[in-house]
């Protein structure tokens, strides 16, 4: 079966800070032919870059809360959620250049090594966005504190906490955001591994 679609319309529904298409389309079917004319609208964003930062001596990953207006009618705690590093990539510029770019700017880290955990699509059904995740080796002795871009209204509280009480904060469903949730279970399974990686 060769897979495809036609694309009979698009339109830019909304042009903000974020934009906002819809699309009239057909794609192939896995029994052959073509699915009926559908319309789906997309939210399109620049793609993104995550990073947990874990220092493997001192077991240790940096937290960050922030608000999100996403989560803005939370029905338990608040829209200030407990996240990790991450940010938007700017044009021209690499994942690994914005990992290194929004670790200092958002947490006052300078990450030692730069370790690539995946690239995933977040919610494709309706949203263009992917996004690179990354686990960066710091040294996290003297985190913490107040950071962000003044002029982007960042204001991020900065924390550290162990990895087993970090992880216990994702299984009391204190830390509720999906890519956070993906970067502890992804350290839960590699920590260990990870001291070889600040000798080089």
């Amino acid at each position: 079966m060769k897979k495809d679609v036609k694309i009979l319309n698009k339109a830019v529904m909304y042009n903000g800070f974020f934009k906002m298409e819809k699309y009239h389309l057909q794609h192939t079917l896995f029994a052959g032919g073509w699915s009926g004319e559908m319309s789906r609208e997309l939210f399109v964003r620049g793609n993104c870059v995550a990073v947990v930062l874990y220092d493997p001596g001192r077991d240790e990953v940096v937290l960050i809360e922030q608000f999100r207006v996403g989560a803005i009618d939370h029905p338990i705690n608040s829209p200030w959620l407990i996240e990790i590093v991450a940010g938007i990539m700017e044009e021209n510029e690499s994942p690994q250049e914005v990992a290194i770019r929004e670790s200092f700017e958002e947490a006052g880290c300078v990450v030692e090594k730069l370790i690539p955990i995946n690239t995933m699509y977040l919610s494709p059904g309706g949203s263009s966005e992917k996004i690179s995740l990354f686990c960066g080796l710091v040294n996290s002795e003297n985190v913490g504190g107040i950071h962000g871009l003044a002029h982007e209204n960042e204001d991020i509280l900065v924390r550290t906490s162990s990895f087993s009480e970090a992880y216990q904060m994702v299984l009391r469903n204190e830390i509720d955001s999906a890519i956070p949730i993906i970067a502890m279970q992804w350290l839960a399974l590699h920590r260990l591994e990870l001291d070889k990686f600040m000798d080089k």
